[in-house]
């Protein structure tokens, strides 16, 4: 049975709750309903606009998945400026970003931490969309597959098959984010490969074939379907492009 395609905006930090409102209803016009019979649509806003974003999808019947950045792997305590995934789970976030690479790179989120942020999305009935990835440093040493995979089999680690059957996985090179730079889909596609083979070597087939991988890295409207037509790509993770409402509506809408 072919997995369903998950495509997420990652809208970081930009846009004010006014401003998301904007852009989700100018979204919303730009998606024709019929899409969203077939693809699966995550909005990831700022966690300021996240109980505004909830009141449309739901208010309006946008067919959309509200769907979180980050989250620490505690439910409550002393941990200022945190965010529980208790707390996201009560304002029905669908999908949560664990791992992202801005998130290792910069705040120093290691795989330890990464894992038990999975776990703590699961716990509360969300869906983790992991990420991994390798830096342009690293790509040149020919350490692609060995950064990768070891933070999958990292992040993973102590979760059952169910669990990893059905999260999220997302290949993102950080050297391509934000820098115009876009892994070929054939190279994409490798590493997507890789992953899934991973998976299945931590598992089985079965489980293997059923979780879905995202590439994230400078997606646009011009390389999605060519990116999307690959076997092992079952998504795309999209930041720049998907706070533009007309770019990333044609990346949702790849396959017409």
């Amino acid at each position: 049975m072919p997995r369903r395609p998950l495509i997420s905006g990652n809208w970081k930090m930009n846009l004010n709750h006014f401003e998301a409102i904007q852009t989700l209803q100018k979204l919303h016009y730009l998606v024709p309903k019929d899409t969203l019979q077939d693809v699966d649509v995550s909005i990831h806003p700022p966690f300021t606009d996240i109980r505004s974003i909830q009141t449309v999808i739901e208010s309006e019947d946008l067919g959309f998945h509200l769907g979180a950045q980050h989250c620490h792997w505690e439910d409550i305590g002393a941990f200022t400026g945190e965010v529980s995934p208790a707390f996201l789970g009560k304002l029905n976030v669908v999908y949560v970003i664990a791992g992202h690479s801005e998130r290792r790179e910069i705040f120093g989120e290691t795989d330890e931490m990464v894992n038990k942020k999975v776990a703590a999305i699961q716990d509360h009935h969300m869906i983790p969309i992991m990420c991994c990835g390798e830096t342009l440093a690293e790509r040149e040493a020919g350490e692609t597959e060995s950064k990768v995979l070891g933070q999958i089999e990292a992040g993973l680690a102590g979760r059952t098959n169910e669990q990893i059957a059905s999260l999220v996985l997302a290949y993102e090179p950080i050297w391509a984010i934000g820098t115009g730079k876009t892994a070929t889909s054939e190279d994409a596609q490798t590493v997507c490969a890789a992953i899934r083979s991973k998976v299945r070597e931590l598992t089985d087939a079965t489980t293997a074939a059923a979780v879905r991988i995202q590439y994230g890295g400078s997606v646009k409207g011009t390389n999605a379907t060519e990116l999307m037509a690959q076997p092992d790509i079952d998504g795309a993770l999209v930041g720049g492009a998907s706070l533009d409402p007309d770019e990333f509506a044609k990346i949702v809408q790849f396959g017409s």
